[in-house]
């Protein structure tokens, strides 16, 4: 059975972003705490970044940056086929190497 979506937006790259409401629950009840409550935020990190970086490991991977304070939202992000999933959010206080792909 196919788990309802969470929300769905369209990225800065132009790519559709989305989550059911499992996966959101993993992140944000046991991966990631910090984020939750925070869905408004994670979906500016998709729409309105300060910056885009693909993973070093992985390139189809992209992390998404919204500057909040001292931190950033950093929000993981599988693409595929001009679609993509959130793998995972969270906050940090440092920007990840990896190739540039989009900057503000």
């Amino acid at each position: 059975m196919w788990e309802k979506i969470k929300f769905e937006i369209n990225s800065a790259l132009g790519c559709l972003i989305r989550t059911n409401s499992q996966h959101w629950n993993l992140i944000t009840k046991i991966k990631h705490p910090e984020i939750d409550g925070k869905e408004k935020e994670v979906i500016e990190s998709i729409k309105h970044p300060v910056e885009i970086r693909r993973s070093l490991k992985d390139r189809s991977v992209y992390l998404y940056y919204k500057k909040s304070g001292n931190y950033y939202y950093c929000v993981v992000v599988k693409h595929l086929n001009g679609e993509g999933f959130i793998i995972t959010a969270y906050l940090t206080k440092n920007i990840k190497e990896g190739e540039i792909v989009w900057k503000k």
